[in-house]
């Protein structure tokens, strides 16, 4: 697995990850979607793009890069695919760069072209070996550190990360949510360990044997199985059944469908 694909899990799952991460709140993250943009240019890809929700159009957007090889073109290719992506998507916003390296020193020299711009609030740099004492109060600016501390203090991080959640997170879901993924990081950074070894190595093998674990996991199975109901939803409705019908056939409640169906017509 790549590195910038785990980031991008990680602020798909957890967006609110990226708005601490820039020193904003993580409550911002409620008004954006996160997504990745195919640009209609040959090998163009924004790595991720944090777009405003229709309830929050006027919002900035941001622009996710995350690099961690040194690359001397790598701004130029950056600002190339941001001014496409306005170009092609006749943006009005106004919008912010974020650029993350793992430490300074993968950081290209600035182009001389393009110096008023990194040196412009438009573009702001993340070292994620910088971030100091933030780890200690935001579980996920730690699983970002996690990511890319040394493999000898990637145990011992991680427990502590798993141990933060369980005492910070009242949500048994979200806390499962959040250990499995920092689970996921530990994997990734030892790719020769079995699951097993990993789970003995995190004290993950007793916290699953947990009462409260286990209701979590079944509260995920069922939140699955309904998310999966309600994808049919807007089908049944154009064959013309009624919200009762609906409810009835999918065995679910009639408020439950009908958010469902006026999410549809928003």
């Amino acid at each position: 697995m790549k590195t910038d694909t785990l980031f991008y899990r990680l602020f798909q799952a957890f967006p609110s990850v990226f708005f601490e991460l820039i020193g904003q709140p993580g409550t911002l993250a409620n008004s954006y979607q996160f997504t990745s943009i195919e640009l209609k240019q040959q090998a163009f890809r924004i790595d991720g793009v944090f777009l405003p929700t229709a309830n929050n159009p006027n919002q900035l957007i941001y622009f996710l890069e995350i690099q961690f090889q040194k690359d001397e073109a790598f701004y130029q290719r950056v600002f190339a695919e941001i001014f496409l992506y306005l170009y092609q998507y006749q943006s009005l916003n106004d919008w912010r760069a974020v650029v993350i390296f793992p430490r300074r020193s993968l950081e290209p020299d600035e182009p001389k072209p393009y110096s008023l711009l990194l040196n412009s609030p438009l573009v702001q740099r993340v070292y994620l070996n910088e971030l100091g004492e933030t780890a200690d109060t935001s579980i996920g600016v730690g699983i970002v550190q996690l990511v890319v501390c040394h493999e000898s203090r990637t145990a011992g991080k991680a427990r502590q990360l798993i141990e933060q959640a369980r005492q910070q997170l009242t949500n048994a879901l979200t806390q499962q949510e959040i250990i499995e993924f920092i689970e996921t990081v530990v994997i990734y950074k030892f790719p020769r360990l079995s699951r097993e070894e990993v789970e003995a190595m995190l004290g993950l093998d007793v916290i699953r044997n947990t009462r409260v674990y286990q209701e979590a996991k079944e509260e995920g199975k069922q939140e699955g199985k309904q998310e999966g109901k309600l994808e049919a939803v807007p089908r049944l409705l154009k064959l013309g059944l009624s919200l009762e019908q609906i409810a009835e056939a999918l065995e679910l409640k009639i408020d439950v469908v009908r958010q469902s169906a006026e999410k549809q017509t928003d």
